[in-house]
């Protein structure tokens, strides 16, 4: 089994980008299979991992259709709306509170 060439930080040689360094081109990998990996050594935890692919064969993302654009408004929107309180907060839900801050905040009544 052959293993992939692994590259230190920032040393990846011309015409090879990570996913998020050809979606910032308006590119994807397009089914190719990844030519390389970047190793960024970190202290405390292992090192992070990054897949390279080739430049050239890359496709252009696809555009995004009217439905999809529908469905991605429609979930943004619901994770706006309180569960609690059934509110549009105006911003995206804490998933860390499961709710709108006001109502995180709110004290909560004694049991008696």
């Amino acid at each position: 089994m052959a293993s992939l060439p692994v590259y230190g930080w920032r040393f990846a040689p011309e015409g090879l980008a990570t996913f998020r360094q050809l979606r910032a081109l308006g590119l994807r990998p397009g089914g190719q299979p990844v030519v390389a990996q970047l190793e960024r050594l970190r202290r405390r935890r292992g090192p992070l991992i990054a897949y390279l692919y080739r430049v050239d064969q890359a496709k252009p993302v696809r555009p995004m259709t009217p439905a999809k654009r529908a469905a991605l408004a429609k979930a943004n929107t619901a994770r706006q709306v309180c569960p609690e309180c059934g509110r549009d907060a105006g911003y995206r839900i804490p998933a860390s509170l499961g709710m709108c801050v006001p109502c995180a905040d709110a004290p909560t009544p004694l049991a008696s």
